[in-house]
């Protein structure tokens, strides 16, 4: 009996050669474009691509749960004082929420993406998700927070593969992706700044006030601390004895806190909302902690407080740490869970 699976089209390279593939195994396949409410209208650029590899095409409006489960968590928590990662929050509760939920109700028992991981299952049938083949394009941190029931539901056929060779696999096959560029950046902010997005979306209302050094010292104003995130230099315009980087923000005295590249320097966080894909650990273990997508993984010893919460003591001292951001532990390639940081 062919298996039906969903494939999620954003119109980008990555989706379309997955779901090549996908229809090559001899799988029954359906295309989903869920729409977010902030992309261009690219309807009928979608459709080409659904032609290109004779499926069905559906189009999802997914404006409301984008809404309140992304843009509405990414305006909170600046408003917190912290820096969201929205990728963190689509991938469970959008693309393998919302998008995952109408892909099961057109008889689909999977959801393909075009994403750059794996996905497993050991003897004693639990789900295991790794690190993509090509270490430049892995993208397994982004999908630590979800669960074994949408793990057992994600089909990855880009895991094994390079950028590269998709590349010439579109090429060999005559592919032609529906959007040329990569996102780079969050997908919801075209052509204006984090600021600005704030200021129209999420009222906030530039404050200026101070910004002073590791001593306390006043040395300048900023415009607003909606606009500075830990470890940022831009922005800061304070002249120093070498460049000045953003190390605390003060939401309730409305004060921006700068010091050298040394000041950021931390050996531990502490971590919330944990969601372990492998069994939580009940005694402390030696893990790799990534603390942003860019950040190389680093040898560190998790101690568990309860089942969602932890503290990470890296082997080395670590730069910006940062409060919003997510840290994820590895054990060489394996993603074994992932949570908020809450304090660096």
């Amino acid at each position: 009996m062919t298996k039906n699976i969903a494939i999620a089209l954003s119109g980008g390279i990555d989706s379309l050669v997955a779901a090549y593939l996908l229809r090559e195994k001899g799988y029954r396949l359906t295309g989903i474009h869920f729409l977010t409410g902030y992309e261009p209208e690219n309807r009928q650029k979608i459709g080409n691509i659904s032609q290109q590899l004779d499926i069905t095409l559906e189009i999802v409006d997914c404006s409301s749960a984008f809404k309140s489960v992304v843009v509405d968590y990414f305006i909170q928590t600046y408003r917190h004082g912290q820096t969201p990662n929205p990728c963190l929050v689509c991938n469970p509760g959008v693309k393998f929420g919302t998008v995952l939920d109408f892909a099961r109700k057109t008889g689909a028992s999977a959801l393909g993406t075009g994403h750059y991981a794996r996905v497993t299952k050991d003897e004693a049938g639990r789900f295991r998700l790794f690190k993509g083949a090509d270490p430049k394009k892995d993208q397994s941190y982004f999908l630590a927070f979800l669960t074994q029931r949408q793990l057992a539901q994600a089909c990855f056929p880009l895991g094994n593969m390079s950028k590269s060779e998709v590349r010439e696999l579109a090429a060999e096959k005559g592919l032609c992706p529906a959007v040329k560029e990569e996102s780079q950046d969050i997908c919801f902010i075209r052509g204006m700044g984090y600021g600005e997005f704030l200021v129209r979306h999420g009222g906030f209302r530039p404050k200026p006030g101070p910004i002073e050094d590791m001593s306390g010292r006043i040395i300048g104003e900023h415009k607003g601390l909606h606009l500075f995130t830990i470890g940022q230099r831009r922005g800061i315009n304070c002249p120093g004895p070498e460049p000045y980087y953003v190390v605390r923000l003060d939401l309730g005295k409305n004060r921006l806190t700068v010091g050298f590249k040394n000041d950021l320097l931390s050996g531990e966080c502490k971590v919330a909302g944990i969601n372990w894909i492998v069994q939580p650990p009940s005694s402390p273990i030696k893990i790799f902690t990534r603390v942003r997508y860019r950040h190389n993984a680093a040898l560190s010893v998790l101690f568990p407080i309860d089942r969602h919460m932890a503290v990470v003591k890296f082997e080395e001292n670590q730069t910006a740490i940062t409060p919003g951001q997510g840290a994820v532990f590895y054990r060489e390639d394996e993603v074994v869970g992932g949570g908020w940081i809450v304090k660096g």
